[in-house]
Order: C-alpha cells, then sequence, then structure tokens
C-alpha cells in the first residue's frame, strides 16, 4: 500500500504568503492519489461516490470527479456543485432525512440517478410529486440496520436513528411497489459506520450490507439494481493510529461480489468516500499574533480558529486530541516544548491543539494542522463571532490557485436587513456606516472607514452605480428617496449624503 504523505511544508508557507492567513491548501495530485489507492483496493464492480459533505468545494470535487469519483450529495447547492464539477446526473445520488419538497424537485428536474428515501413519508410525498409530474424517478430505500459496527468512531446503525427506515418496519412493510406505484424502487442503501481504520471491518460490512438488501428486497418486492454499501473508511489523525490497510481489501471482496453479481449481475454497487479521498489532501495554514506565558502553559494565538475547523478542537464525532501539527515556514533546532495553539475567537474553547509540542514560537510564524481535508471547512461555524470563513487553495502541478476567496465583512452582511423601529435620530457616525456597507455592496468590495470629507465619486461610483447605492440604502435604513429634494449636491461627498441620509431617516 501506497503511504500518501503530508503536504509540502513549503509549498503551504509559500501560499500563505501568496494569498495570505487563515488558509486551506488542497492538494490535487494527493486528491488523485487518495482515489488511486481507494480504487485500487475495490473490485472493479464497485463504483465510488464522493460524499461532498466532506469537502463541497467545487475544485476539489472536479478532481476527483475527473478521476473517476460520481457523487453523493445532501442539499441543492452539492447537487449543483457535483453538476458544475462535471459529474453526471446518472452518477448522483441524493440522502439526508428531512428533504424538502423543493430539494425533492430539484432531484427530478437533474435527473439524478437515484433518491435515497430515509422514510415512508418521504416515500409518500415523492411518490405524489412522481404521479403529479407523470414521471418514475429511481429509489432506493435507507435501512436503519439492526446491527451497528463496533470498530467503528461513530455508529450509524443499531440504534434509534433519524437516518432510514428501521430495518423490522422495512421486513413487514409488504409490497413496496404496490404502495408507491409511481416511484422505481430500485435498491438499498446501509451505512454503519464512520471513521473505520480497520479494513477487515470495511469488508464485513460490505457483505453484510449486501444480505441485507436481498432480504429487503425479497421482503418488499423491490427489485434490487443497486446496493450502496456505505463505506466510512477512515484516515489516522491521532498518535497511535494508522491509515488502513487496503492491501487485501480486493482479495477479500473479490468472492463476496462475484456471489451477489451471480444473482443480480446488473446491480450497481456504490461505494461512498468523503474522508478518505479528501482528509489527506488538505493543510489548515494559519500565521501566529502573539504568544505569552499564562501560568505556567505557553500560549500561541493564531488568526485562524474553531470556526474554520471544529474537529481539531475535538468538537463532533472527534475526542479533543490533537490533529497533526508542524512549524511551516523556518526549521529550528532547539527542542521542542508544549504550547497551547488557540485561535482568535473570545470563547476559551477556540483551541485547535493541546500541549502539542513545537519549537519556540515567534510572532509571525506559519502552523499547518495536517488531514484537514474533510471535515474541517465544511462542518465548522464560519458565522461564530462574525469572523467568516477562511480562504481555500488548490495545488495543481505545483501551482496555487484560488478556488475560494477568504470572507471579508460585507459577505456576512450581505443577505442581512436592518428593520427596526426608530426611536430616535440617526446618529451620524451610524449614518455613515450605512453609507459604507452600501457602497460595499454596490462595489462588492471590501473599504476602510470612511470619513465625512471623502468624495463619493472616488469610491468607484458612475450615476449608476449612485442609483443602486440609494436603493441600497432605501433597504437598510428604512426610508424612501424623495426625488424632488434629490439634488446634485447630495452626492459630493459622504458626508454631504449622510446629511441627506439623517434628514430622509426621520422618528416616525
Amino acid at each position: 500500500m501506497t503511504q500518501i504523505q503530508r503536504l509540502d511544508a513549503a509549498q503551504c508557507a509559500e501560499q500563505a504568503d501568496r494569498f495570505g492567513t487563515p488558509l486551506f491548501v488542497y492538494d490535487a495530485d494527493v486528491l488523485g492519489r487518495s482515489f488511486a489507492e481507494l480504487r485500487d483496493a475495490l473490485p472493479s464492480a464497485m463504483e465510488i461516490f464522493y460524499s461532498l459533505k466532506a469537502n463541497p468545494n467545487v475544485s476539489v470535487v472536479g478532481v476527483l470527479a475527473a478521476a473517476g469519483a460520481r457523487a453523493e450529495v445532501c442539499s441543492r447547492a452539492e447537487l449543483r456543485t457535483a453538476l458544475l464539477a462535471g459529474i453526471d446526473p446518472g452518477d448522483i445520488i441524493f440522502l439526508g432525512p428531512g428533504k424538502s419538497t423543493a430539494d425533492l424537485e430539484a432531484c427530478l428536474d437533474a435527473g439524478i440517478f437515484a433518491i435515497v428515501a430515509e422514510s415512508f413519508d418521504e416515500l409518500v410525498e415523492l411518490d405524489g410529486l412522481a404521479s403529479h409530474r407523470q414521471a418514475r424517478p429511481q429509489v432506493l430505500l435507507r435501512v436503519n440496520p439492526r446491527r451497528g459496527t463496533a470498530g467503528a468512531a461513530l455508529s450509524m446503525g443499531g440504534k434509534p436513528r433519524q437516518f432510514g427506515i428501521d430495518e423490522e418496519q422495512l421486513l413487514r412493510a409488504g409490497s413496496l411497489p404496490e404502495q408507491f406505484p409511481h416511484l422505481d424502487l430500485c435498491g438499498v442503501h446501509v451505512y454503519l459506520g464512520t471513521r473505520i481504520l480497520d479494513a477487515a471491518l470495511f469488508v464485513e460490512n460490505v457483505g453484510a450490507n449486501l444480505e441485507l438488501a436481498e432480504r429487503i428486497a425479497a421482503a418488499t418486492d423491490i427489485r434490487l439494481a443497486a446496493v450502496d454499501v456505505g463505506g466510512g473508511l477512515g484516515v489516522a489523525y491521532f498518535a497511535g493510529e494508522t491509515d488502513p490497510d487496503l492491501s487485501t481489501v480486493r482479495a477479500d471482496l473479490e468472492p463476496v461480489i462475484a456471489t451477489f453479481r451471480d444473482r443480480h449481475p446488473r446491480a450497481r454497487l456504490m461505494c461512498e468516500s468523503g474522508r478518505f479521498l479528501s482528509a489527506r489532501a488538505g493543510e489548515y495554514v494559519v500565521r501566529v499574533r502573539s504568544v505569552k506565558d499564562s501560568m505556567g502553559q505557553r500560549f500561541a494565538a493564531t488568526d485562524g480558529g474553531t470556526h474554520h475547523h471544529q474537529a481539531a478542537a475535538g468538537i463532533g464525532s472527534f475526542v479533543p486530541r490533537n490533529f497533526p501539527v508542524r512549524l511551516l515556514n523556518r526549521t529550528s533546532v532547539g527542542p521542542d516544548a508544549p504550547w497551547q495553539l488557540t485561535g482568535s475567537l473570545c470563547t476559551p474553547n477556540d483551541t485547535l491543539a493541546r500541549n502539542v509540542d513545537l519549537p519556540e514560537l515567534q510572532v509571525g510564524d506559519l502552523i499547518g494542522i495536517g488531514r484537514s481535508g474533510a471535515y474541517a471547512a465544511s462542518a465548522s461555524p464560519g458565522h461564530f463571532l462574525s469572523q467568516g470563513f477562511a480562504a481555500e487553495v488548490l495545488l495543481h502541478h505545483g501551482r496555487g490557485h484560488l478556488v475560494r476567496r477568504r470572507d471579508i465583512p460585507l459577505d456576512l452582511l450581505r443577505g442581512q436587513h436592518y428593520h427596526h423601529v426608530r426611536t430616535r435620530p440617526m446618529e451620524r457616525h451610524q449614518a455613515i456606516e450605512h453609507i459604507r456597507v452600501a457602497v460595499e455592496k454596490v462595489t462588492r468590495r471590501d473599504l476602510p472607514t470612511l470619513s465625512a470629507e471623502t468624495p463619493l465619486p472616488a469610491l468607484g461610483l458612475d450615476s449608476t452605480g449612485m442609483l443602486e447605492l440609494l436603493m441600497e440604502l432605501e433597504d437598510l435604513a428604512a426610508f424612501v428617496v424623495d426625488p424632488d429634494d434629490l439634488q446634485p449636491e447630495v452626492f459630493m461627498t459622504v458626508g454631504t449624503l449622510c446629511d441627506y441620509l439623517t434628514r430622509m431617516a426621520t422618528v416616525p
């Protein structure tokens, strides 16, 4: 088995200097090698479906799509991302509990391979939509099995879950094609667990899921044209862990798959993978802003934080153990010492690594947190404390390409609308900030603090831009423009527009 190493430290530092920090760096070469490793380890009859929830960046998805990955999506945005990345609709499945009517209609519109139904209620709604459209969409039944998976970091079966329909309920449900005549119930989906590092357990799960699919199909009279056996292969993050050894997986699975295919020669066999394909391809890069001692412990505060990488803090399906952490921008000959690596958030939970051994750190140092290509950016509260999301860069043939720009304050304000009951006149500083936000929306760029003397034309606004600015201000400051009172002098400076705004935004 080829061991996939970490991203090159010098390249990560180069991208940080070029694009700023904090940022995620993804390596297309590692993505490709991860896919090839899994492809070589599985029987050729098994198709690999990339789980976009792990990392939905369209460029990451595009690299994996070019390598041969299909797509498993859980939202309309992920569906559109998969299509933008070039994945054929016939190679996309959509799953997840609580799908909206709009979700189901988007699947029907796109003509994807199958919708994975998670409940009888969903089957009822989907059957009604199909009848109205005179369509017959393909549907997989997601099963919540009796058995769980003891070797998974997060077991998805064997207990009450929002995912899927209980095995016992399906076995006594009767003929489902008779109950849902407008649906092509064509297969079964089972997902037993995630972060599996024991390849033998993965093999065992595949066999058990195929056997379960046959029993469900026999009991419900559905046809078995496709089986999604889940996946759940993990990667090593912590001390004492190793990546799963896939060297014998193909040989172990070949007879299992062959026996199943003898009975179902044309059935699609699907294996989902998100973490295994993308985790090792990512590095989260942050810059040290300050260092200090506190009650005998060394702290390094960085410009990143758990709003970008919640998993590193031990939140979610992880326990608080350190991801691989290293100094990127220089080598040190001095001894390592324990450091508390924190972010920039005003909360004690914002700790990226605890007692991690690092050289003597300095302000300006670059720190890399490895194996951050999965469930880092996609599973973190980027809007917490209104900090926004980090930049994302894809390394392709050794060159970095910005594939997601860093959020600016405008990105967090753009979708908001200022509504209030005004009890006193608008303050001048408040009016200037309203103008600043409105100009940022019109020009789509971040602005420094404005002064009253700043000429409005110097902000890059032409006559059309001035009208758009007024429309934004009407919405932001809750007033209506009076054309008869709108003189050219209003648009001379920020101050003259401010005077107009405070006069119009009066107390009711």
